[in-house]
């Protein structure tokens, strides 16, 4: 017999934390190896965590509610050696380092703790690599001896401090940039008022309540955070007679939920989108501005932002252009219906091109919506409400009918593209959602 400790394994990339949801397994418990033992959230989906091994559960190192790092210690398992599961095997599940590129370090003076196993992940790894720095000298921060991202930044920073002689603009702000002029990234401050003040001496009476601030609410703020620091944000707004197309859904509804899809105006919305995308490419783009390239891409990946008692979650639903109005009604239903039981895959959360966000179903008018980053566009619609409006008919008569008006919006990076293509963007998804017969005879 021998005992064998499981660590939070690396769930992807950038990712050094999640929240243990619920542990499936009791202290001595059999298990069997791929046998779902701990739900864990990280970023924005709810992940099964397989056990690594057969065996018996003799311990559990975390409780529901926890945040844990990669490398953190989950549960302890004794295995029977003869059951084909040697001890070496097991610890395997431990984050260890990567083979080192042959070559690397030839000639170099050994360091002192240079052949020591050093927890990280696969893109602090990386990092080290780009930056030169060897992780075993690395004073670690995390759970479990963990070699973080910041870590290596902050012992890269401290390095170059050492080395690089300061200029007269260093030696006056007391500031040192690493080799190849990567500036390592500060850490958080306490948040604090505009005058400085810390944000916990800001409550000297009252009652208050302090609330986690992590897994979807913490991504979403830091998502957020970055599109409207790095964007320069522009919206243009107007609204569209939805008049003809809400007959043609009513008419088309049963038949649509009968095959066990549903037929709401986000669904439109998505080929109309798709068909702007095609006629102005720029808008399913994304700025690289470390290479100076506008990425443009030829496929159509658009996300639905979709509001959940856990918070924001954005989907995407991929190949739109493909797709009929039939297969998007039915694929975006189940998948928001998976994404608000948090039963939805990380990867069905990424790679999205442009997002669509529909408040109409909460009676959300006018609004501007933040863009998706790194995204170039997101297309915002309101509630549809009756109004009066001036109609001509086929002979030419004006008249004042009660129109079904819908607010529709478009939120885009000015760096990316301008306002006047911006319009005609948004007149082609008007134009589709204003006449169902040319929303069909459009699509492309």
């Amino acid at each position: 017999m021998s005992t064998t400790s499981f660590f939070m394994p690396d769930l992807g990339e950038g990712i050094h934390e999640a929240e243990v949801l619920s542990i499936l397994v009791e202290l001595g418990q059999e298990v069997k190896e791929g046998q779902t033992i701990l739900e864990m959230e990280t970023d924005k989906a709810a992940v099964e965590i397989p056990s690594p091994v057969t065996g018996v559960v003799t311990e559990i190192a975390v409780q529901a509610g926890a945040m844990v790092a990669v490398g953190q210690v989950l549960l302890v398992f004794t295995t029977d050696d003869r059951a084909g599961v040697p001890a070496e095997q097991n610890r395997s599940t431990a984050p260890g380092p990567e083979p080192e590129p042959a070559g690397e370090g030839a000639g170099s003076k050994p360091s002192p703790g240079r052949g020591k196993i050093v927890p990280a992940s696969p893109a602090s790894r990386r990092l080290a690599r780009e930056l030169g720095i060897e992780l075993q000298l690395v004073p670690p921060s995390g759970a479990a001896g963990l070699v973080t991202a910041d870590d290596i930044r902050a012992f890269a920073a401290q390095e170059a401090a050492r080395t690089v002689p300061p200029s007269s603009g260093e030696q006056a702000s007391g500031e040192t940039a690493p080799p190849g002029g990567m500036v390592p990234e500060a850490a958080a401050p306490v948040p604090s008022t505009s005058a400085g003040e810390p944000l916990r001496e800001c409550f000297p009476e009252g009652q208050v309540e302090r609330l986690p601030f992590r897994s979807i609410r913490r991504a979403t703020a830091a998502r957020m955070t970055r599109s409207w620091t790095e964007i320069p944000h522009v919206t243009c707004q107007d609204s569209v007679d939805i008049s003809a197309l809400e007959a043609f859904r009513q008419r088309h509804r049963e038949e649509i939920a009968q095959a066990g899809g549903k037929l709401t105006m986000t669904v439109f919305a998505l080929k109309a989108v798709a068909t702007a995308l095609k006629n102005y490419p720029h808008f399913n783009a994304s700025l690289d501005l470390d290479a100076g390239e506008i990425i443009v891409k030829h496929y159509f990946h658009l996300g639905v932002a979709t509001d959940t008692e856990h918070g924001l979650m954005v989907p995407v639903i991929r190949d739109v252009d493909r797709k009929s109005i039939r297969e998007l009604a039915i694929e975006l239903h189940e998948l928001l219906a998976r994404a608000r039981l948090r039963k939805v895959a990380r990867e069905e959360l990424q790679g999205g091109t442009f997002t669509i966000t529909n408040a109409g179903a909460m009676g959300g008018g006018f609004f501007s919506p933040i863009i998706n980053y790194p995204e170039t566009a997101i297309l915002g619609l309101g509630q549809a409400r009756l109004q009066p409006a001036v109609v001509t008919d086929d002979q030419g008569e004006q008249g004042i009918e009660p129109r079904l008006i819908m607010p529709i919006m478009l939120c885009f990076d000015h760096r990316v593209v301008d306002g006047a293509d911006a319009i005609r963007f948004l007149q082609v998804v008007i134009d589709g959602l204003n006449d169902p017969d040319k929303l069909l005879m459009t699509m492309i």
